[in-house]
């Protein structure tokens, strides 16, 4: 249901508060440059430091921005069960097209917790759900037959693996790709997860390069693999940069570089050091995006 290049949305500030004009901006660069799916307050939209009301509007403005062109897969996950129903519900009541449901963070439970939470979930709010795994920011690894329990299902149509290892997204991809499509949720490994049965990324770097992260992705799901190689070569470097600190600071501060947003974020992240910065610049300018705008 959710497959392609879709980008992890930043939520753009100015002056501390949420910019309206310049995120329905940002969805509409995404339409034109051939974004399968806007993923607005995820972890690269800061949802950490919104609060329930920002957060709803975050994807109310994306959803009426959107009007139905592209699909919305709104973050809706928390680590307290009860509240990530209440996010969830409330994506569905705005209009989203899905959730993207974290894994609880910080409590750090049992798989068989995790397998419970996402089924209180499912019982409460009869969406179209995916499922997210990124134990480096969770502290916790839901396993692929952890998964596998929660692939029977319907509400569930998807994970988004950030684990890192391969080994255990081609077990995964073994378990459920038949009933759940399995999203690359880092830049990096796409090309190589897309080769063994994934159906496209939810990207940050997305952000800046929609176009040719839409290629590759593209060249990759009708079996173009030399193309989609090709592409993934050319966006390593600024991948790697985009990786040099803490999500979203890198892709933050390159949009800054390239003049589409004020790189503003909210404590307790801050801007990217010089050293890091410089060298995102240098990257930047070898592609020909400083100061690209919307291009």
């Amino acid at each position: 249901m959710f497959k392609g290049s879709m980008v992890a949305l930043v939520t753009p500030f100015s002056g501390g508060k949420l910019d309206e004009r310049k995120l329905r901006e940002l969805v509409d660069w995404h339409v034109k440059e051939g974004t399968s799916a806007v993923v607005p307050v995820g972890t690269t939209g800061e949802s950490a430091t919104l609060d329930h009301q920002e957060h709803e509007r975050v994807i109310a403005v994306v959803v009426e921005q959107v009007a139905k062109r592209i699909q919305v897969l709104a973050g809706t996950g928390s680590n307290s069960t009860d509240e990530a129903i209440r996010l969830t519900r409330a994506a569905r009541a705005i209009g989203a097209d899905g959730g993207l449901v974290i894994t609880p963070y910080y409590n750090r439970p049992t798989q068989e917790g995790l397998v419970r939470h996402y089924e209180a979930i499912a019982k409460s709010v009869a969406f179209p759900m995916v499922i997210y795994n990124v134990p480096a920011r969770t502290g916790v690894n839901i396993l692929p037959e952890t998964i596998e329990r929660l692939a029977g299902i319907e509400s569930f149509v998807g994970v988004k693996e950030a684990s890192g290892s391969m080994s255990q997204i081609i077990e995964l991809i073994d378990r459920v790709g038949d009933r759940m499509d399995v999203i690359s949720g880092d830049d990096l490994l796409t090309h190589p997860i897309m080769a063994v049965g994934g159906k496209g990324v939810i990207s940050v770097s997305a952000n800046i390069v929609p176009r040719l992260m839409a290629e590759m992705v593209d060249f990759n799901l009708v079996g173009e693999w030399d193309r989609g190689y090709e592409v993934h070569r050319k966006l390593v470097p600024l991948l790697r940069a985009l990786s040099l600190e803490t999500n979203p600071i890198p892709i933050k501060t390159a949009m800054g570089i390239a003049g589409m947003i004020d790189p503003e974020m909210r404590l307790p992240l801050v801007p990217m050091s010089p050293n890091y910065g410089n060298i995102l610049e240098g990257v930047m300018k070898s592609m020909g995006l400083v100061g690209k705008g919307f291009a």
